[in-house]
């Protein structure tokens, strides 16, 4: 996991958003997410620099169609927003449970 991620997991892991378990780092068809919540149907990425180039913005983009015709929600946060503003990003995933 990267450093944003590790904060993250901080706040999400052993139930701390509504009593609802997030896993990291799960398979799901060809891919590996960052955290999913099975009972959200809740997908949550955090971006680091390789997301913003050209490749990286297409990829996310097949990627994201793909797990939102499959029913799930995603949401994307970037490793700086994680550092500067946690609070808010950990508010963001509450709203979506």
């Amino acid at each position: 996991m990267t450093d944003a991620e590790k904060l993250l997991w901080s706040k999400l892991r052993r139930k701390q958003l509504k009593g609802v378990q997030i896993y990291r780092q799960r398979i799901i068809d060809d891919y590996i997410v960052d955290f999913y919540c099975p009972k959200a149907d809740l997908i949550i990425e955090i971006d680091g620099s390789q997301h913003y180039t050209d490749e990286g913005i297409n990829k996310d983009k097949i990627r994201d169609n793909f797990l939102k015709i499959q029913g799930f929600k995603v949401l994307r946060f970037s490793d700086k927003e994680v550092f500067e503003n946690l609070k808010g990003v950990v508010e963001k995933i509450y709203e979506n449970l």
